[in-house]
């Protein structure tokens, strides 16, 4: 059984900060590419940035320059650092991985969530 969970959301001011992050665990052998997506109410879930097993990164474009991401293998954790927010990255924030757990089949899992608004 994997479990993903997220912390580090809450409420902040416009041009604020915070930094989620997101620990994996269970009977893991490997974790492949990590990743946090988020949605707004009425909304569909987007793709925020990814982060490779070998550091490589990708963003989306609403993000680039106050959003990074990063993981520490040795913790199985992914982290995402948000400055300079705006009311428009108000959402729920989850964090998912690909990571095997036996025969080195990857599947993909994700967290519950973590609420992140932000105030004008």
């Amino acid at each position: 059984q994997v479990q993903l969970v997220e912390s580090g959301g809450g409420l902040v001011q416009a041009g604020g900060s915070l930094r989620l992050s997101c620990v994996a665990s269970g009977t893991i052998l490997s974790i492949n590419a990590m990743g946090w997506y988020r949605q707004a109410p009425g909304m569909q879930r987007e793709l925020v940035a990814t982060v490779s097993s070998g550091g490589n990164t990708n963003y989306a474009d609403s993000v680039k320059g106050r959003f990074t991401i990063s993981r520490d293998n040795t913790k199985n954790t992914v982290y995402l650092q948000m400055n300079s927010l705006k009311p428009e990255d108000t959402a729920v924030y989850y964090c998912n991985a690909q990571i095997a757990i036996r025969n080195w089949s990857f599947q993909l899992y994700w967290g519950q969530g973590t609420q992140v608004t932000i105030s004008s």
